[in-house]
């Protein structure tokens, strides 16, 4: 395999975990693993849109509820311009749905936290092994 700059690997790492934080799975594409890629991302996406489905988008709320929101802006960006719609608090959910939705949607965030350092630990592996190391 080719040889890798010190400068190049650091680049490729973040490469992976930001393409991973802005797209589900997409770390695991740039390394060549699809259909782990495919499973990582419909998983994701599937269980922050039931998330969605069950609280209703109004369990996106960066004021309110803080904790929950830096749990769920891990999915995507794209969690955060929902979070800005919702900030106004125009869409109250309240007992127990918003609950469940919350977890559902944090858990999806969390889940690809998981996945972002998993492919950035064998994006790490691969630079080693073909530097020699």
């Amino acid at each position: 395999m080719a040889q890798l700059s010190k400068e190049k690997h650091i680049t490729f790492l973040f490469l992976v975990g930001i393409s991973g934080w802005f797209i589900p799975g997409a770390g695991y594409f740039l390394l060549k693993e699809k259909s782990r890629a495919i499973i990582i991302f419909v998983t994701i996406i599937l269980t922050f849109c039931i998330g969605l489905y069950i609280g209703s988008i109004g369990v996106i709320d960066p004021i309110g509820s803080w904790p929950w929101y830096i749990a769920q802006v891990m999915v995507s960006p794209i969690v955060a311009g929902l979070g800005h719609l919702t900030a106004g608090g125009g869409y109250p959910v309240y007992g127990r749905p918003n609950e469940i939705g919350q977890i559902y949607t944090s858990i999806a965030g969390l889940l690809n936290l998981l996945c972002i350092v998993n492919a950035i630990y064998l994006a790490h592996l691969r630079g080693i092994k073909a530097n020699g190391g």
